[in-house]
Parts: structure tokens; C-alpha cells; sequence
């Protein structure tokens, strides 16, 4: 008896322990977190984000819509958006690790990337997207897809983010 109780509490353990893990990092404040280090870190003054529930629930309906199908494609609807998708167990923080990455191909002086993509990392410093959503998925290949929504959005040409 004792022993199978012993058993069902070492299995019990391992599940919340694995519920945990698979959460971690992938908390709206995480997400937030990761975004407004970003934003900090410009030293520009930049508000922070704030967790928006609308755009999260806009952000999970699109990233329900890619499961089956990890591929990047753009939503295209009124928020500013940055993807990523993996094999894997991506993590939202490392997600906008990603993104924010790519400062190191943003020039300011010009307002152009150079040597690699950054419009990522611009749209997650944009002074004006101050409303944040967020939303994962595994997907039925193994993947994992991460979308972002910003609001209101970024990336305009002609406009620096900060």
C-alpha cells in the first residue's frame, strides 16, 4: 500500500513538474519581460509594454490556425506582428531573444538594416506599440510556433522606432 502510494506521488511530482517546465517562459510576463529589457535597453525612454488581453486573444486564434501547418505566414491584420516557429520546444523568451538579436544589424544613423534582417528587432523597441499579446502553439509536426502582436503597430518606412 504504502508503496503504491509512494509511486503515485513520485508520478504526480514528475507531471507538475513537467506542467511547470512547459509553461516556463511562456508567461504574458515573461513575453513582457523579455520585450521591455529590449525596450530599457535602447535608453531612449521608451514606455513600457503592457499585456493587452484582446491582442493575446488575436495572437492565439492565428497561432491556433498554424498547428497544423508551422510555416511562416503573416496574418496581415491591424497589429504589428513578429513569428517564429522551430523544431523543437521554443520558448517565448527565446523567441524574442531571436528578434531582439537583431540590433546587432540595426543602424540608426540610416534607419536601415545592415548586414541582416532587423525589422524584428524594431518592431519590439517601436516607441508607439505599447499594447502586447502574445501566443504558442506546438504544432502537430513537433515544432513549436511563437507569434507576437503589437499595438498599434510599427515598421512604418521613412520612421525610426525611437
Amino acid at each position: 500500500m504504502i508503496s503504491k502510494m509512494l509511486v503515485a506521488l513520485i508520478i504526480s511530482l514528475i507531471n507538475l513538474a513537467l506542467i511547470h517546465h512547459s509553461s516556463a517562459q511562456n508567461t504574458p510576463q515573461d513575453y513582457l519581460d523579455a520585450h521591455n529589457a529590449a525596450r530599457r535597453a535602447v535608453g531612449a525612454g521608451l514606455v513600457p509594454m503592457t499585456w493587452d488581453n484582446t491582442v493575446a486573444a488575436y495572437a492565439q486564434n492565428y497561432a491556433n490556425q498554424r498547428i497544423n501547418d508551422c510555416a511562416l505566414m503573416h496574418s496581415r491584420g491591424g497589429y504589428g506582428e513578429n513569428i517564429a516557429w522551430g523544431s523543437g520546444d521554443l520558448s517565448g523568451t527565446s523567441a524574442v531573444k531571436l528578434w531582439v538579436d537583431e540590433k546587432a544589424f540595426y543602424d540608426y544613423n540610416t534607419n536601415s538594416c545592415a548586414g541582416g534582417q532587423c525589422g524584428h528587432y524594431t518592431q519590439v523597441v517601436w516607441r508607439k506599440s505599447v499594447r502586447l499579446g502574445c501566443a504558442r502553439v506546438k504544432c502537430r509536426n513537433g515544432g513549436t510556433f511563437i507569434t507576437c502582436n503589437y499595438d498599434p503597430p510599427g515598421n512604418f518606412v521613412g520612421q525610426k522606432p525611437y
